[in-house]
C-alpha cells in the first residue's frame, strides 16, 4: 500500500506540474526551476520516464500538439544548456582572417568594441567599398546615435515600436561576423540577452549548399543544431528565439519576396528560399527576432518594409586602431613601432579602418620585424599584399613541405598554388562571385582534396550533419585579397605568356612583341588598357585592382616575386610612360573619386612629384591658384581630402575668390562642415553645382555662407532645390547681400516647411525682399516641420 500511495502521489504531483507547464499562463521560469532545483538524479529519471508515458498516451488520443508542447517545454532547459555549450566552444576562439593551426585567439581577449550606428539608409551605395572606406575616414567624428551591441533589439528612446528584424550593413572585413559571434558568445556565457531562450546563428554560405533541398523550418533547425532534435523539440512557437543570418551578400538563393508562396506552418517542408522569405516577412514564427548582416550593395535584397531597423558597422576609429595593435602585440615596443609605421603611410592608415586589414598588417609587420634580413617595411598596399603572400608561401613551405623558413619560398607547388588561386580570383571577380563551390575550383585546376593546403590564403568551411555528407564552401578572406590575386594573375599571364586578359584575347601588339622576344612585352599597353577600363567603371569596381596591377610593376616588388615570373617584367622606361599617361588622365575633367584613385596609383608607383609640388607651396604659403594646371588642382583636392587634419572649414578665399576655384574644390566642400564662400564672385552657375553637392548622401556641410555674391533669385531657387533633399544637413544658411527680391521668398519658404529640413538659422539681410516677401516667408515659418530659430531679414 505504501508503494501504491507513493506512486499515486508522484503521479498526481507530476500531472499537476505538467498541467502548469501546458497552461498558457505558465511562467517560463517554473519549468526551469523544476529541473534546475531537483538535484536527485533518480527523481529526475523518474520524471523523464513518466513524461515519456504521458507523451505516449497523448499521442494515442491524437493530442499531437499538446505532446509536442510538453516535450519542448520539459526538455528546453537541458537543450538550451547544450546549445550554449556548443556555441561557447564554437565562438570562444577566433581565427582572425585565416585558421592558423594551434594558434587561436580568445575572442574576449582580442575583441575591440566597434561603432554600430542607427539609421543607415536603405539606399544602395554601388561604389567600390574602398571608396566608401576613404570617405568614412574623412569623418572622424561619430554620429550621436550609436548602439551598444547588446541593445541592438531595443527600440529607440521615445518609440514603443518593437524591433523584430535588424539589418546590419558594413563593408567587407569591417567586423560584422565577429559582432554576431560576440553577441552569441555573451549569450552562451550568460552575460547578456538572457531573455532570449535560443540563438540560432546561420551563414548564407552554409544555406547556399542546401539550395536544392527541402526542409520544414523545424527540420532546418534540427539539421544545423542537433541539440534541438535530440531534445525532441518540434515546436518553437512558445520560445523567444533569435535567428542570425550572416553574409547576405554571399547569398545565392533567389529570395523572391514578391512571388514566393506564403507559409505559416513551421512543420511544412519547402525550399530553403521560401523558408527564409517567410521567416523574414514574419509569416513564420512572427515572435522570433531576426538579425541579418550584409555588405552595403546587397542590402536591397531585403524589402524595406520587412526591416524594423537598419544599422551600420563603422569600423575602427584612430584610437581603436591603436588599441587593436596593442592588444595584438604584448611587446609594447613592437606595438609602438608598428603603430608608428602605419601612421607614416596614409593609405595603410586609412585601410586600417577595417579590422581584417589591421590583421593583415599585423601578420606582415610581425614577420618583417622578426626576419633577420634587413627588409624595409611595406609602404604601399601592393608591397603589403606581396609580403602577405610571401608569408603564406613560407607557412606552406614549413608547415606542409617540411622545409626551413630560409628555403626559397616559391617552390613548384607554391607557384602552382598561386597560379591556380590567381586564375580563380580573376575569373570569379569578373562574374562578381565572392564565394565559390567545388565546381568552381575544379574549373580552375584546383584539386578540392588539396584545397586545405591553401588555407593560408584560402578559407574553407566544412559542414557535416548526420554523417551523410560534407559540404564545402570557399572564399578569400577579404575582397582585397581576391583583387590582389586577380591583378597578380593578369600581371603574370601578360609577362609570362604575352596575353593581355583585359583585352579578352591576345592582341596584335602583344603578339608582335612576343615574336620579337622583347623583354618587357609591351607593359605600357597593359597598364594603359587597365587605366582606361578602371576609368570607364561608373562605380570604381576596378580601383583597387588597378592600384595592385600598377604596383606589381615596380622592380622592388618583382624581386619578391622572383620565382613566379619567368622574366623580370617591366623596365623603368615603361613605368615612366605609365606615369605620364596617368598624369595626362588626371589633367582631364575626371570626377574627384577617379582622380583620387589615380593619385593612389601614382603612390603605388612611388611617384609623389605632383603632390609634392603642391604640398611645398602650401607649406611655404606661396600657392598661387591662378597658375595651377588642372593636374595640380586635382593634386590639391587629393591633399586636402587625404590630410590627417579634420576638414572642418573650407575658406575659398584662401585659394581663390572665384567660381572656377569653387567648382574644382566641390569634393572638399562636400567633406567640410563649414563652407565660407562669401565675397567670392559667385553666380547662378555656382548655385547649380552646390545644389547637386547638397543632394549627395554623405555631404557633411552644416554651415553655408554665400553672402555678398550676386546670386539673384534664379541662383537661390536652384540652391533651395538642392536643400530640399533628405541628405542635406545644412543648419545655417547666410545669403546676406545676394541681390535677392521677394520673388525668391516663396522658394525659401518651401524649404522651411520641408519635412527633412535641418535649417535653424538663416540670414537674408541686405536684400530687397519687401513686405510681400516677408509675408511669403511667414507661411513656411508657421509649418509644424519648421525648425528655424533665427531669421535675419533687415535691409
Amino acid at each position: 500500500m505504501l508503494l501504491e500511495d507513493n506512486i499515486i502521489t508522484f503521479v498526481k504531483n507530476e500531472l499537476k506540474k505538467i498541467h502548469q507547464i501546458l497552461s498558457p499562463d505558465n511562467l517560463e521560469r517554473e519549468e526551469d526551476d523544476m529541473l534546475e532545483n531537483d538535484n536527485k538524479k533518480q527523481r529526475s529519471k523518474s520524471r523523464e520516464a513518466f513524461v515519456t508515458i504521458v507523451l505516449h498516451f497523448l499521442k494515442r488520443v491524437k493530442q499531437e500538439e499538446l505532446a509536442d508542447r510538453l516535450q519542448s517545454k520539459m526538455f528546453a532547459p537541458l537543450c538550451q544548456r547544450k546549445l550554449k555549450s556548443t556555441l561557447n566552444k564554437k565562438f570562444q576562439c577566433v581565427f582572425e582572417g585565416i585558421a592558423k593551426a594551434g594558434n587561436p585567439t580568445l575572442l574576449n581577449q582580442i575583441y575591440t568594441e566597434l561603432y554600430i550606428t542607427e539609421g543607415g539608409t536603405a539606399e544602395v551605395n554601388e561604389e567600390h567599398e574602398v571608396r566608401q572606406i576613404e570617405a568614412t575616414s574623412r569623418k572622424p567624428d561619430r554620429p550621436k546615435t550609436t548602439i551598444s551591441l547588446h541593445n541592438i533589439f531595443k527600440a529607440s528612446p521615445g518609440t514603443d515600436r518593437p524591433i523584430r528584424t535588424v539589418l546590419t550593413k558594413g563593408v567587407a572585413g569591417i567586423g560584422k561576423t565577429v559582432l554576431t559571434q560576440k553577441f552569441s558568445l555573451d549569450w552562451a556565457e550568460d552575460k547578456a540577452n538572457q531573455d532570449i531562450q535560443f540563438i540560432f546563428p546561420f551563414t548564407f554560405k552554409e544555406l547556399n549548399v542546401l539550395k536544392e533541398e527541402k526542409f520544414s523550418l523545424v527540420e532546418l533547425v534540427h539539421h544545423f543544431f542537433t541539440e534541438t532534435k535530440e531534445a525532441g523539440i518540434c515546436s518553437f512557437e512558445d520560445f523567444q528565439l533569435l535567428f542570425i543570418f550572416d553574409g547576405l551578400d554571399e547569398c545565392r538563393l533567389p529570395l523572391d519576396f514578391h512571388n514566393n508562396k506564403i507559409l505559416i506552418d513551421s512543420r511544412k517542408s519547402t525550399s530553403v528560399d521560401v523558408l527564409l522569405t517567410n521567416l523574414i516577412k514574419g509569416k513564420l514564427l512572427p515572435s522570433a527576432r531576426i538579425w541579418i548582416t550584409t555588405r552595403p550593395a546587397a542590402a536591397k535584397q531585403i524589402p524595406p518594409d520587412c526591416v524594423d531597423m537598419v544599422t551600420e558597422v563603422r569600423g575602427f576609429t584612430d584610437p581603436q586602431k591603436e588599441e587593436y595593435f596593442r592588444k595584438r602585440f604584448r611587446d609594447k615596443k613592437q606595438a609602438s613601432k608598428i603603430i608608428s609605421h602605419i601612421k607614416t603611410s596614409r593609405s595603410l592608415h586609412i585601410m586600417c579602418h577595417i579590422p581584417i586589414f589591421c590583421w593583415i598588417n599585423a601578420t606582415v609587420l610581425e614577420d618583417v620585424l622578426k626576419t633577420k634580413e634587413q627588409r624595409e617595411m611595406p609602404q604601399t598596399l601592393t608591397e603589403l599584399y606581396i609580403h602577405f603572400l610571401v608569408v603564406q608561401a613560407k607557412v606552406k613551405k614549413v608547415k606542409y613541405d617540411g622545409g626551413a623558413e630560409t628555403d626559397p619560398h616559391w617552390s613548384p607547388e607554391s607557384r602552382k598554388m598561386v597560379e591556380s588561386l590567381g586564375k580563380l580570383a580573376f575569373e570569379q571577380l569578373q562574374k562578381g562571385n565572392l564565394i565559390f563551390y567545388e565546381s568552381d575550383l575544379t574549373e580552375c585546376g584546383i584539386d578540392v582534396r588539396a584545397a586545405s593546403v591553401y588555407s593560408g590564403v584560402f578559407t574553407e568551411i566544412f559542414k557535416e550533419e548526420r554523417g551523410l555528407y560534407q559540404d564545402k564552401v570557399f572564399c578569400f578572406i577579404h575582397l582585397s585579397i581576391q583583387e590582389f590575386l586577380a591583378a597578380l594573375h593578369v600581371h603574370l599571364t601578360f609577362f609570362n605568356f604575352c596575353v593581355n586578359l583585359l583585352e579578352g584575347e591576345t592582341s596584335a601588339w602583344s603578339k608582335a612583341f612576343h615574336k620579337l622576344k622583347l623583354p618587357n612585352c609591351g607593359g605600357q599597353f597593359l597598364h594603359k588598357s587597365a587605366v582606361d577600363k578602371a576609368l570607364e567603371s561608373p562605380n570604381g569596381h576596378l580601383d583597387l585592382f588597378l592600384r595592385f596591377l600598377l604596383g606589381l610593376s615596380l622592380q622592388s616588388n618583382q624581386t619578391l616575386l622572383r620565382g613566379l615570373l619567368k622574366q623580370t617584367g617591366i623596365s623603368s622606361e615603361t613605368n615612366q610612360q605609365t606615369l605620364q599617361y596617368i598624369k595626362k588622365k588626371i589633367s582631364e575633367n575626371l570626377s574627384a573619386e577617379k582622380s583620387i584613385n589615380l593619385f593612389h596609383c601614382l603612390n603605388e608607383l612611388h611617384d609623389r612629384s605632383l603632390v609634392g609640388e603642391i604640398q611645398q607651396s602650401l607649406s611655404s604659403g606661396s600657392l598661387s591658384t591662378e597658375k595651377l594646371s588642372p593636374a595640380q588642382w586635382s593634386a590639391l583636392v587629393f591633399i586636402l581630402l587625404t590630410s590627417e587634419k579634420d576638414l572642418d572649414v573650407l575658406d575659398l578665399k584662401k585659394y581663390s575668390s572665384s567660381e572656377d576655384a569653387l567648382l574644382r574644390l566641390l569634393p572638399v566642400l562636400k567633406a567640410s562642415k563649414k563652407a565660407l564662400l562669401n565675397n567670392c564672385n559667385l553666380t547662378e552657375r555656382s548655385c547649380e553645382a552646390l545644389a547637386l553637392s547638397l543632394k549627395v548622401e554623405g555631404c557633411e556641410l552644416r554651415t553655408l555662407d554665400l553672402s555678398n555674391n550676386n546670386l539673384q533669385d534664379s541662383g537661390v531657387n536652384l540652391l533651395i532645390a538642392g536643400m530640399k533633399s533628405p541628405h542635406c544637413k545644412v543648419e545655417k544658411l547666410r545669403l546676406r547681400a545676394c541681390n535677392l527680391s521677394e520673388r525668391s521668398c516663396g522658394t525659401m519658404s518651401s524649404v522651411l516647411s520641408f519635412q527633412f529640413s535641418s535649417l535653424r538659422e538663416m540670414d537674408l539681410s541686405n536684400n530687397n525682399l519687401k513686405d510681400t516677401g516677408v509675408k511669403a516667408l511667414s507661411g513656411g515659418l508657421g509649418s509644424p516641420h519648421c525648425k528655424l530659430e533665427t531669421l535675419r531679414s533687415e535691409v
